[in-house]
């Protein structure tokens, strides 16, 4: 097959699944003999970039921009990316958290990337009448791609969005990758232990995850891993107190590298509100670490098969949830190839070189 030229957009590389995941995506791509180019409009880098993939800060996100939050400003900062696609001339663009710009960009096969799954997040009815609004602005009669067969169904049927184009592909996930990272020398503060992973912000409901712990009686350490802002930390920490497991839960910051952390928990725990698709979920599976979830829209479903299945509890369901730590905790589950074959480069990579 000939080579394409692929471009991805983004605002920046904050220190997140979803750009990280899209990282991985054009590296993939990159690997397979496509050229690739990666953009992204503020010069933040909190993601370790893959060699030889090439990263151009357009520098079009600053103080200035967002002085003057207006659509003339969008309009201006997609004349600059339509000015950088010119010159590199993709066959493809994906966007992915910038498209209150991106839509704005004329280019035949631009793909909106959508990996956040809002239906079931808390807000009010004129919060969600409004987000609604604004995801039919963005996204009908354009192209999207879904990172969950669940998103995409909400998306289409609960959101009610008319795309001209609907796809879900999966985010490839290299096993020896990630094996690599998780092979670095490391410290841990205790020998084994749970783990919790992620923002610290609440729709990740480390106040359901602290109770079903508190309730599963287990002994076997907490750590909550993650980034969040210093009310997100009280928050948890007045958490541990109120369910009496200050002794058995440590938090700890985020770090580029968790990967460590991952194959070395007993399993992997998530109790989220919702999700697009957990990257987390499946980055565990590469390093053969076993998962509890709730069953949240959208992924954990699509996620936790075979003999997983049995850890996969309804959201609001505490007993249900705390009795599937309990168990994992006495006998996790061995993970082998069949819940890493979906997620493959060699299985997810050709839908993205066919669009």
């Amino acid at each position: 097959m000939c080579a394409k030229r692929f471009a991805f957009v983004m605002k920046d590389l904050f220190g997140g699944g979803a750009e990280k995941s899209l990282l991985y995506t054009a590296d993939e791509l990159r690997k397979r003999g496509n050229i690739v180019r990666f953009y992204i409009m503020r010069d933040v880098i909190e993601q370790t970039i893959p060699a030889g993939l090439e990263v151009v800060n357009l520098g079009i996100h600053n103080q200035w921009t967002r002085a003057f939050n207006m659509p003339w400003i969008e309009k201006w900062q997609a004349r600059q990316l339509e000015k950088a696609f010119a010159e590199f001339k993709p066959d493809t663009v994906f966007s992915c958290s910038a498209d209150k710009i991106t839509r704005h960009v004329r280019h035949p096969n631009l793909y909106f990337m959508i990996k956040g799954n809002v239906t079931s997040s808390p807000m009010s009815e004129e919060a969600r009448r409004k987000r609604y609004a604004k995801d039919h602005e963005f996204y009908d009669g354009r192209k999207i791609i879904t990172v969950s067969h669940g998103l995409l169904d909400d998306l289409l049927h609960i959101v009610g969005l008319e795309p001209s184009f609907a796809r879900t592909i999966y985010e490839p996930y290299d096993p020896e990758m990630f094996k690599a990272f998780a092979d670095e020398p490391t410290e841990f503060p205790v020998p084994e232990f749970i783990l919790s992973l992620g923002t610290l912000e609440p729709r990740k409901r480390h106040d359901r995850l602290l109770r079903a712990y508190a309730a599963s009686g287990v002994t076997t350490p907490l750590i909550i891993m993650g980034k969040g802002k210093p009310e997100d930390h009280q928050r948890i920490e007045k958490a541990i107190d109120d369910n009496g497991v200050r002794d058995r839960v440590l938090m700890m910051d985020f770090t580029t590298n968790p990967y460590p952390y991952i194959q070395r928990a007993k399993f992997l725990v998530l109790a989220s509100d919702a999700e697009g698709l957990p990257r987390v979920l499946v980055e565990s599976l590469m390093l053969k670490t076993p998962l509890v979830s709730v069953d949240c829209p959208s992924g954990p479903r699509e996620t936790l098969l075979y003999e997983l299945q049995n850890y996969l509890v309804p959201m609001t369901d505490e007993a249900a949830f705390a009795d599937a730590i309990a168990r994992m905790d006495r006998e996790p589950v061995v993970i082998d190839e069949r819940y890493l074959a979906p997620f493959r480069p060699e299985t997810v990579m050709p839908e993205y070189e066919a669009l």
